[in-house]
């Protein structure tokens, strides 16, 4: 008997040695070949398969595999994809990616300058540049070039040789990447209705440039088009829409898709606005898309006024003014004499001009109205109160005292992306990057409810995922609105806010519940995690959703589910054709880890199924932006 007892043993402790050499784990460093510093949130990749991992803050990974050789793919943003072959014996990596270097073919000629020279060009045979553009993945730059130019002819500038950068500043993407539902079943962010980065990443393309990796926000893309979602019909002022298909980039993937529309308002029957045109009319802002374009952009919402809405206007320079005190919105003339006066010159004192314009904004307020303050400039605040610190203590404190602010971005070359959306998002307003005037008309005409009056704020989502049906997830995009599980319940953290009519689209990839290999490698199994399903089977995830009535404190919950389907993108409602279409190409924008078998082709022709009636011809641009980078990215 101890005889079979002793081979018994022997047979078990071979089959677990067995097993146990079926995987192995692979640590490794992920750094840049120049700064030699540490690259977080790095993918890292068994190739071929959903085995991936991503490094830490520190660089650093761990990734269980597959025993053998193997090949690694290593991607990072703003850098092109690595594979790495690992043998069999390997299980320590090391290594180093290289930035892409600005090309002779992406620096700025003669016709593609689009600095703004402080005062006037015509005439100056000597003067300041103060920015200039040049296309690249390299490493920004923020830098002061003093050139001479020294003749104008036509649209053309000579000016003495010096090397300029492009100043842009955007903040850094690091993209959201697939978590567990048995340990993380739980996704919480804000909602987001800004569109900025859509029409920014349109006016790259249309300059005949790739945009920049962190440029892209594929949730602001996504939510840039007109989706013909429902408007809710009961008490709450939000409607949530829940579907899923497969996903197109990956067919051994799920898409899912979360969708809000919030309720119409006739805008005869909106409150009274109190608003305040702050101005940047510095001489970064001269040139026809900038301070020309503003002024044209303020027109148009002058035109939307009613008797009883309010407007003052507040410019800065190197210093802040009023040049409209309040004025109702019947005296269109005057408003529109005011703005038609400004001219660009001098440095830019954008903390000081939002402290005046908050000023006027709190003698305007009143408890039943709309009071906010509209910001346009190009974000390259460089005189007096200029700190992200400094800037969101006071506009947070304004936002508390019902005070809103929207920004609207101009300009390029100098453009600061990361400033102006932390502004808005603090100030609980809309960001809008105004590249054309039809881009103003959206904004101020089209939509001018949404744009300006809010029916549900701090607007949050939490989405719980059956791992019956869920393996692993991954929000697409929304990277910079991501919460803490525990602020989904918490009054006081502040979130995003649904204007009149306004939709938001999210998409989730998902991998089943029974793919082949392991998805993600974050932790450890959980011993104790097995619970009772509580609630139907079949139901794939669970939609919670928080809000607020404007002039409340206390949120609202509301839940929504999802039962389980598994039909073809292509029988999908063409809304969500449209949206997982802008998706992709984001994601190839991006060069992302997680952009499947995408193909810019793929995309055309996934979008060209989708545009449906297409009133204002969105669509049918966003084919055209599609083509346009195609060509490009093979350059």
């Amino acid at each position: 008997m101890k005889k079979y007892l002793s081979l018994l043993l022997l047979s078990c402790l071979m089959a677990f040695t067995a097993s146990a050499q079926q995987v192995r784990v692979i640590t490794g460093i992920v750094t840049d070949s120049l700064l030699k510093s540490p690259l977080a949130n790095v993918v890292v990749r068994v190739k071929g398969t959903d085995v991936l991992t991503a490094t830490d803050k520190k660089g650093e990974f761990s990734l269980k595999t597959p025993t053998g050789a193997l090949i690694l793919e290593i991607n990072a943003t703003g850098y092109p994809s690595v594979d790495v072959a690992v043998n069999a014996r390997q299980n320590k990596l090391t290594v180093q990616l290289t930035r892409p270097q600005v090309s002779d073919s992406q620096r700025l000629t003669e016709d593609r300058v689009i600095g703004a020279l402080q005062g006037k060009v015509a005439g100056v045979t000597n003067s300041a540049l103060s920015e200039v553009v040049v296309v690249g993945y390299g490493v920004q730059r923020r830098k002061s070039v003093t050139g001479s130019v020294t003749r104008i002819r036509g649209n053309k500038m000579n000016y003495a040789p010096a090397p300029v950068y492009n100043t842009e500043d955007y903040s850094p993407i690091n993209e959201n990447i697939f978590h567990s539902a048995t340990d993380q079943p739980l996704s919480t962010f804000s909602i987001d209705v800004d569109r900025a980065s859509y029409s920014n990443v349109r006016r790259f393309l249309n300059q005949g440039m790739m945009p920049e990796p962190d440029a892209v926000r594929v949730e602001e893309m996504i939510n840039y088009f007109d989706y013909q979602y429902q408007a809710p019909e009961g008490k709450d002022p939000v409607a949530i829409y829940t579907d899923m298909a497969i996903c197109p980039w990956n067919a051994a993937h799920q898409l899912i898709r979360v969708a809000l529309k919030s309720k119409q308002v006739d805008t005869r029957e909106l409150p009274p606005s109190n608003l305040v045109f702050l101005i940047d009319v510095s001489g970064s802002m001269s040139g026809e898309n900038r301070l020309p374009l503003v002024k044209r952009a303020f027109a148009v919402l002058t035109e939307q006024l009613r008797p009883e809405d309010k407007v003052a206007i507040v410019v800065y320079a190197g210093a802040a003014g009023v040049v409209l005190p309040a004025t109702s919105g019947s005296d269109k003339k005057r408003i529109l004499a005011a703005l038609d006066q400004l001219e660009a010159g001098g440095s830019t004192a954008g903390g000081a001009g939002i402290q005046l314009a908050y000023d006027i904004a709190g003698e305007l307020y009143s408890k039943n109205s709309n009071t906010r303050v509209i910001l346009a400039t190009d974000g390259d605040f460089n005189v007096g109160v200029s700190s992200d610190g400094e800037l969101t203590r006071m506009i947070e404190e304004k936002r508390e005292k019902g005070i809103s602010l929207s920004v609207l971005g101009f300009g390029m070359g100098n453009y600061k992306d990361n400033k102006l959306e932390l502004l808005a998002d603090k100030g609980n307003g809309n960001y809008a990057y105004i590249d054309n005037f039809e881009e103003a008309r959206r904004t101020f005409v089209t939509e001018f409810g949404g744009t300006l009056f809010t029916v549900a704020k701090d607007v949050k989502l939490q989405v719980e995922f059956n791992p019956q049906f869920v393996q692993s997830y991954r929000l697409v995009g929304y990277e910079n609105r991501v919460l803490a599980n525990e602020d989904f319940n918490n009054d006081k953290k502040d979130a995003g806010d649904m204007g009149v009519g306004h939709t938001v689209t999210a998409l989730y990839e998902i991998i089943p519940t029974g793919t082949k290999g392991t998805a993600v490698n974050w932790v450890d199994p959980l011993k104790y995690q097995e619970g009772k399903v509580i609630g139907n089977k079949s139901e794939v995830l669970t939609v919670k959703l928080r809000y607020k009535q404007p002039d409340a404190k206390k949120s609202i919950l509301m839940e929504k589910v999802l039962p389980y389907s598994n039909q073809e993108i292509t029988e999908a409602p063409e809304d969500f054709r449209m949206a997982a279409s802008v998706a992709a190409f984001g994601q190839l924008l991006r060069n992302s880890a997680f952009k499947g078998t995408a193909t810019y082709n793929q995309v055309l022709s996934w979008a060209g199924n989708s545009k449906g009636t297409d009133t204002e011809g969105y669509r049918a641009e966003f084919i055209q932006l599609v083509k346009k980078a195609m060509l490009l990215d093979k350059q």
